[in-house]
């Protein structure tokens, strides 16, 4: 089903949406601080996005198309709640992107928060977490003002300096809400 924040449509990801991922995800801006690079072609996307499909059937929860409440039908992000593995830490990982034209207009901090919100309450997550590249202060901070907190640095790509780890538990963020 769809969430809406007070600027955000937020969809589940269809198998229609590879051109707009791989526009984001293709693009060397948004991957400036992904030591991956930007997807290689529209195959890889696909393959990305089947995967992502599968982990919502699996799991029940997992990305979404992120568009403006008054554009639903233009993509301006991905985003979402996943079960990931980062350096043998397995964790329900909060994850986002947004093309360059959504870039500093505070709609990733409204969309993780939303994304915190949904992972606690909706589908009762004890704790949530998140990967971010040291140099990456943007995404830092957006972190930092949805409640997550850095742990540690974690060593999840190979021949690169490390990552750094925010969590936040459910108990903490009911604690932050009142």
């Amino acid at each position: 089903m769809p969430i809406e924040t007070h600027r955000l449509y937020l969809r589940p990801v269809i198998a229609s949406d590879v051109a707009a991922l791989f526009n984001i995800y293709g693009d060397p801006a948004t991957n400036r601080f992904n030591p991956a690079g930007p997807y290689p072609d529209v195959h890889y996307a696909e393959t990305v996005l089947e995967r992502w499909i599968a982990h919502r059937e699996m799991h029940g929860f997992g990305q979404w198309a992120i568009s403006l409440l008054s554009q639903p039908e233009q993509i301006i992000g991905f985003g979402g709640l996943s079960i990931r593995s980062y350096a043998d830490i397995t964790m329900n990982n909060l994850g986002y992107r947004f093309s360059t034209v959504a870039w500093g207009n505070g709609l990733a901090t409204e969309f993780a928060q939303r994304a915190v919100k949904y992972g606690f309450e909706e589908i009762k997550l004890a704790e949530i977490s998140a990967v971010v590249r040291k140099n990456h202060l943007a995404s830092q901070k957006v972190l930092q003002k949805t409640g997550l907190k850095y742990i540690k640095e974690i060593h999840d790509v190979e021949n690169v300096p490390p990552s750094l780890l925010y969590s936040l538990t459910q108990e903490a963020w009911r604690r932050e809400a009142r």
